[in-house]
């Protein structure tokens, strides 16, 4: 077992699951945030066509600049810019 290949392809084997791991793992992060977003937009629609009109509720625009914030750092992750 002290041939270096072993090793190297052992690493490298692992390496590539971790990458397929987090790959899985970001789809479906985006997906889940996509899934959030249509539900505010639906919420936002449904107030819309109420008798007030009025603005998103500050706790609304909080979540959806939470989530753009995430969606900023997940993509800065995936494309490997240290923050």
């Amino acid at each position: 077992m002290s041939d270096p290949n072993v090793y190297l392809t052992t690493a490298v084997a692992a390496l590539a699951g971790l990458a397929m791991l987090v790959f899985a793992a970001l789809n479906g992060w985006r997906g889940w945030l996509q899934l959030k977003q249509q539900q505010l937009r639906l919420e936002g629609d449904l107030h819309h066509h109420s008798v007030a009109p009025s603005g998103p509720s500050a706790s609304a625009r909080i979540e959806i600049a939470d989530l753009k914030e995430r969606i900023r750092k997940l993509e800065a992750i995936a494309s490997g810019v240290d923050l």
